[in-house]
């Protein structure tokens, strides 16, 4: 299974007025393994970042000046991504701005060409309900080292969403299991008929039935006196 891990930083907050992307980031796993093959580009929008997304990725126009424009790079970014699982931190903004990109350019949307987009932030949100869900929120959660992350950058936030999906999945490892063969399968197991057991259910106690009982009376008494099984009595 191909996973690309991606994430951009802009020059502001809406494509619709006029922003652009300036770096894309995309780190890949396979299997879940990283391979160390990632793609990272500088992209010169044409125009400044507003001052308060300097504030967060730093990266300045006097920095972009020589960079190439988003046309250049296009066409190997699809092709890099092309049948992948594009897995993104709050995906609706960064596939946003590049859906925008694509469609200056007469191309496409992004979803339309690679395999599935999927959210990790509407991933966490359903692990972590009501708690903070951030990229840093979660590399602390899930003891992701972020010791290095100071200001926004894609490639750097790419790795680390990518430390962070392995963390909030890891118990998915043991689902990965190989199908087997005549070969490789073992000895045939000998059925057995559960019919011929007869299975015993002891009775609660009184000392038993009466704590439940008084469980349910608290449950009882901390709903306002909802609890379904009074309300269905």
């Amino acid at each position: 299974m191909r996973q690309i891990f991606l994430d951009t930083e802009t020059t502001g907050l809406s494509p619709d007025n006029g922003d652009r992307v300036i770096e894309i980031a995309c780190v890949e796993l396979f299997n879940r393994k990283p391979t160390g093959n990632n793609r990272h580009y500088y992209v010169n929008p044409g125009r400044d970042s507003h001052e308060e997304a300097l504030k967060v990725h730093g990266i300045t126009s006097e920095f972009l000046k020589d960079k190439p424009a988003f046309e250049a790079v296009a066409e190997d970014l699809l092709a890099y991504l092309a049948g992948a699982d594009v897995l993104v931190h709050n995906a609706p903004f960064d596939v946003g701005f590049l859906n925008k990109e694509l469609s200056l350019l007469g191309r496409p949307t992004f979803v339309s060409q690679v395999g599935q987009v999927i959210d990790t932030l509407a991933m966490a949100k359903d692990l972590f309900p009501g708690k903070r869900n951030s990229l840093d929120a979660l590399c602390d959660r899930l003891e992701v080292d972020r010791s290095g992350r100071t200001l926004h950058g894609a490639l750097l936030d790419a790795e680390l969403l990518a430390d962070v999906y392995i963390n909030m999945t890891r118990g998915q490892d043991a689902l990965l299991i190989e199908p087997t063969t005549k070969e490789s399968a073992g000895p045939a197991m000998e059925s057995v008929d559960l019919r011929s057991f007869t299975l015993t259910v002891p009775a609660a106690s009184e000392q038993e039935l009466a704590a439940h009982e008084d469980l349910l009376k608290q449950l009882d008494k901390a709903s306002g006196g909802k609890t379904v099984w009074r309300l269905a009595a």
